[in-house]
């Protein structure tokens, strides 16, 4: 039997333009990853997301306090470069081709899948 973790992974990989999919803790620690990634790739990119979404938490209290718009709760980030994207929502990410991605049904199904 599949445990809830791998089948939120699989859902994430059968998005269009997928080609990894992971979760990871608030501290950097991977949790769980599917794709053609070495486990120490997808270690530095636990590490990453979780610094990343930390980032964006900071910038989003910033710019609330600064602008008096509402900036918070941080629902999600996404890096493009290159030929692909990281897409993170929660403690989910997926990195998909840009040439292929539909970031409104990404960030649909990474909500789905981190709120689940």
């Amino acid at each position: 039997m599949k445990n809830m973790a791998s089948e939120k992974l699989e859902r994430l990989m059968k998005l269009k333009g997928a080609v990894a999919a992971g979760s990871f803790s608030p501290d950097g620690k991977l949790v769980e990853y599917t794709g053609p990634l070495s486990k120490e790739l997808a270690e530095m990119v636990a590490k990453m997301c979780a610094a990343n979404s930390l980032m964006a938490n900071v910038e989003a209290e910033s710019f609330t306090k600064i602008s008096g718009m509402k900036w918070t709760p941080v629902l999600g980030w996404a890096v493009a470069a290159g030929e692909y994207a990281v897409c993170v929502m929660g403690n989910y990410g997926v990195f998909v081709k840009l040439s292929e991605a539909d970031f409104n049904e990404i960030f649909k199904v990474l909500g789905e899948v981190a709120r689940s």
